[in-house]
């Protein structure tokens, strides 16, 4: 199995506004990011792109669950004078993703311009379905994310993904832009090397770590790993459903998915 993809390397950025799909969900306590790994993670394809000529570099990100609506403690502003520290350059804040006045800002800036757009879940299109205020779940129309994405593609003219941690999720963002030129970052390139080495040819013995809170996003994973690996440990929030079925261990109000009970007495 090949895992190779198109990499930002591999194209001509001189002169073009680069737009990156970036993971910056980093963990914030009032208002206040306390961890920046992940933006220092980004900041490599970043620097290429304008070192390679770049006329301009348009960064979107989400942050946190907002459930389509625009909540003041998921804003991605207190994340840009992160990202300015650590590029070492002015990076401009957008207090929006999409539409007209974004649109414009991006449009024909000045060379080398960096901007950061505002949550992009902040509009329920991007991830497809919500929660309205009262608490009512929403979904957006067809045409409704067609047009989200085709503002986020105005951003651009060569689009750029970045987010290896948000590439399991068919989210508007991640596969709505229709540019021509499309590439993996730097950090996704690193990140498929070393997937496609596990899946491939993995140094033995293989132990596999695998945590998150969700057996439903690793399931898939967990069964592929299987015959593959020498042992696999789960942590995070998952483990609560496999200690719960297997030593009903009381695990309170916890993560715990009924659906996958079988499959935890399997394992």
């Amino acid at each position: 199995m090949g895992l190779s993809k198109l990499s930002i390397s591999d194209v001509d950025l001189k002169g073009k506004r680069v737009l990156i799909r970036v993971d910056f969900n980093v963990p914030m306590k009032d208002g206040k990011v306390t961890n920046t790994q992940r933006i220092a993670a980004a900041i490599p394809t970043i620097k290429y792109a304008l070192d390679k000529g770049a006329k301009s570099v348009v960064l979107m990100s989400h942050l946190g669950r907002p459930d389509g609506n625009k909540i003041d403690k998921y804003s991605l502003k207190p994340v840009c004078p992160e990202v300015s520290k650590l590029l070492g350059k002015e990076v401009t804040f957008l207090s929006d993703c999409v539409g007209p006045d974004v649109v414009n800002a991006c449009a024909n800036p000045a060379p080398g311009s960096v901007f950061l757009l505002e949550n992009l879940r902040f509009h329920v299109e991007e991830e497809g379905k919500g929660v309205s205020p009262t608490g009512e779940k929403t979904k957006a129309t067809a045409d409704q994310i067609k047009a989200f994405s085709e503002s986020l593609t105005k951003l651009g003219d060569v689009y750029v993904n970045d987010a290896f941690g948000t590439a399991h999720r068919a989210h508007a963002s991640m596969v709505g832009c229709q540019l021509p030129q499309k590439a993996c970052g730097f950090l996704m390139n690193k990140e498929l090397t070393y997937f496609a080495k596990a899946l491939e040819n993995p140094e033995r013995p293989f132990l596999a770590i695998l945590g998150g809170a969700k057996v439903s996003d690793k399931i898939q994973l967990i069964n592929n790993m299987l015959d593959k690996v020498n042992e696999l440990i789960i942590g995070g929030g998952m483990a609560y459903t496999f200690l719960k079925q297997i030593h009903n261990i009381h695990v309170g109000h916890r993560i715990f998915l009924y659906l996958y009970v079988d499959v935890c007495i399997i394992y």
